[in-house]
């Protein structure tokens, strides 16, 4: 079957406002649409101005009058803990009615922000819907971040209330969260009037302030007087999240998403990009304190009518490589997105898939990848394995939703290996040369998108105006900088190659360092690897490669070594000056799955270096610089 991928693309690109118009008629608005779209208002517009909405109605209220009050809303699944619990949008929409009166109790209303530092437990979706249906700006922090980090973010979203849980619970520890949000209350300049916790029966919190609240008594007392909580009207370019970006340093960038366009982008996505229809399960293995969870696990799923799966726990060690498989057959799921680097970690630890054959995949038609980049060896293996399309997508936290991809729902494009396929409707992407002029195709270059930015991506940064020009519009005017560096072929396929930090200049010559990564991880003994640019007084960089073995493989490493420079050079050539790779037991990650690619290289170089906020496991950094010293590099 022909794709309707390129008439929906022209219909766009044609009349972009008839088509988000027509986009939007799938939303429930409270007061009509005044201008589609307004150029006069933000930095480079905003959609829907003049409408009034909410976010909860959309995702609950009218899919309860409409017939779905007992169907799931969310699954949790919890193999950490051992337990599953189902919401359906019934009782889902009683809770967040019931947590949006203790909310109304301690002062929330319209235009406040409340920080939510949970783990992946139902209390995080129910606090950010509870959040959306007062007309509150939720922001969620990422669980176990550390206190210097969630201070930075009080003192920038300044919320009235922080709602917690008592700990997160890893595979081998408990960890506590009181503690990490006593120290960020005491470093912050602003202080939450009241933090309400979810106590945790593995680990009890001493809730020993007057600020202190205990979720489960407000609860019970809210649900006793049993009172209607309205949703709020709220503008269609009023906020509903501000989400702060991984990884940042001094003053975090607090990423605004607003009410309107956010919902219209979303429930579009759900069928035209991942074809899934209402009443369906769908799976994002992500958490809510990323942007994946926002859009996939929460607000896209729900806006839509489907069901999702809220997940606490890991690819592998929970208890084994076998546990996707086991929550894609049990719950019947439809399509799972996930990160590459969560297949990489399957992969090395069942490399054969030997797994897969103990649970009934039937039902379970796509996978999508997104987070890093999809080396082509990694989708080769899925696709072998689970006999199922694999779809490579490419989006940022700011976009909210895919820039490039492979829309399912309109009729698959065929797959080119190491692409997330082309531009979706709502973008025009262009690739430029540092001067802002465009390249030939197949020529590397500035990834950007002509402005104005479709509905669902950021309108601006939080109370930052000025640095979310500067950030991202003012190096090539007229166009949002994605700081990602690619190339697009002959067919408008596009490729990613990496970071624009991660370009490399090796004598002269811009490389790649994602081209040599996906070199490197078609070696058959190579689960993981990573390409750094390391200063040389000679050449001015030279890469290196780190690679992680494979489970079971009884080969020295040296030899290894030799063959994926062997493989390196001949497959890019002796312009790569590839000539080092060290083995290690593992690389350094943030929590979603990314590898921390710039803090390896400041530790080559011997610069001096921050802890990143987001590292999965500090003492890896070590690791690599012991690695490094090994062979006689610097170490910070």
């Amino acid at each position: 079957m022909e794709s309707g991928y390129r008439a929906a693309y022209d219909g766009w690109a044609s009349n972009p406002e008839q088509f988000w118009a027509a986009a939007a008629e799938a939303i429930d608005w409270f007061t009509p649409i005044e201008r589609v779209f307004d150029p006069d208002q933000g930095a480079y517009g905003r959609w829907y101005s003049g409408a009034t909405t909410n976010t909860c109605y959309n995702c609950l209220d009218r899919h309860v009058e409409r017939g779905r009050a007992d169907q799931p809303a969310i699954i949790c699944d919890s193999p950490i803990t051992g337990t599953q619990t189902t919401y359906t949008y019934g009782a889902l929409l009683e809770e967040v009615k019931t947590l949006s009166s203790v909310l109304q109790d301690l002062g929330v209303g319209r235009g406040d922000r409340v920080i939510i530092y949970m783990p992946m437990i139902a209390e995080a979706v129910m606090s950010m819907l509870a959040c959306a249906r007062l007309g509150a700006i939720h922001s969620v922090v990422f669980g176990g971040f550390a206190g210097h980090e969630l201070a930075t973010r009080i003192d920038d979203a300044t919320p009235r209330v922080i709602i917690g849980a008592s700990c997160g619970i890893e595979p081998n520890r408990i960890v506590p969260y009181k503690p990490m949000l006593d120290e960020a209350i005491s470093l912050s300049e602003h202080k939450p009037e009241k933090c309400l916790i979810l106590q945790r029966e593995q680990h009890v919190a001493e809730l020993d302030d007057a600020r202190y609240v205990d979720m489960a008594s407000a609860m019970q007392a809210a649900r006793s007087e049993g009172r209607d909580v309205p949703c709020v009207a709220v503008e269609a370019t009023d906020p509903l999240y501000i989400l702060y970006t991984s990884g940042t340093t001094g003053q975090p960038k607090g990423v605004v998403r607003d009410n309107g366009g956010h919902m219209v982008a979303l429930h579009w996505s759900m069928k035209a990009i991942y074809d899934v229809n209402p009443g369906e399960v769908f799976w994002a293995a992500s958490d809510v304190g990323w942007v994946v969870g926002h859009s996939y696990i929460v607000y896209a799923p729900l806006l839509h009518g489907n069901t999702s799966i809220v997940f606490e726990g890991k690819p592998v060690g929970t208890p084994d490589a076998g546990t996707f498989w086991r929550v894609i057959s049990e719950h019947k799921v439809a399509a799972l997105f996930t990160a590459p680097t969560a297949f990489r970690a399957i992969k090395k630890e069942d490399p054969q898939g030997s797994l897969i054959s103990k649970y009934d995949l039937s039902g379970f038609r796509t996978l999508f990848l997104a987070g890093e980049r999809a080396d082509p060896d990694t989708i080769e293996w899925a696709q072998e394995k689970l006999g199922v399309p694999v779809i490579d997508h490419w989006w940022q936290t700011e976009t909210g939703w895919t820039i490039a991809g492979n829309p399912v729902g309109l009729g698959m494009l065929p797959v080119k290996l190491g692409s997330p396929t082309v531009a979706m409707p709502g973008y025009e992407i262009c690739v430029l040369d540092d001067a802002g002029h465009a390249v030939e195709k197949g020529s590397l270059g500035n990834i950007v998108v002509k402005l104005p930015l479709p509905p669902g991506c950021l309108p601006t940064l939080w109370q930052a105006e000025e640095r979310f020009h500067d950030a991202y519009l003012a190096e090539f005017p007229g166009y949002y900088k994605t700081a990602d560096a690619g190339y697009v072929d002959e067919d408008d396929y596009l490729f990613i190659m990496a970071r624009t930090d991660d370009i490399i200049n090796v004598a002269g010559h811009r490389l790649s360092t994602g081209g040599m990564e996906e070199v490197i991880a078609y070696h058959r003994d190579v689960a993981e690897c990573a390409v750094i640019g390391i200063a040389d007084d000679l050449k001015g960089q030279i890469p290196a490669g780190f690679v992680v073995i494979n489970s079971g493989v009884d080969r020295t490493n040296d030899e290894i070594e030799k063959e994926v420079i062997k493989l390196v050079r001949d497959q890019i050539g002796p312009v790569a000056a590839f000539k080092l790779v060290i083995t290690v037991a593992r690389l350094p990650k943030t929590r979603s799955g990314k590898i921390l690619r710039g803090t390896m290289q400041k530790i080559a170089d011997g610069q001096e270096w921050k802890m990143p906020a987001t590292i999965d496991d500090p003492a890896i950094l070590d690791e690599i610089a012991d690695a490094l010293a090994s062979r006689g590099l610097k170490r910070a």
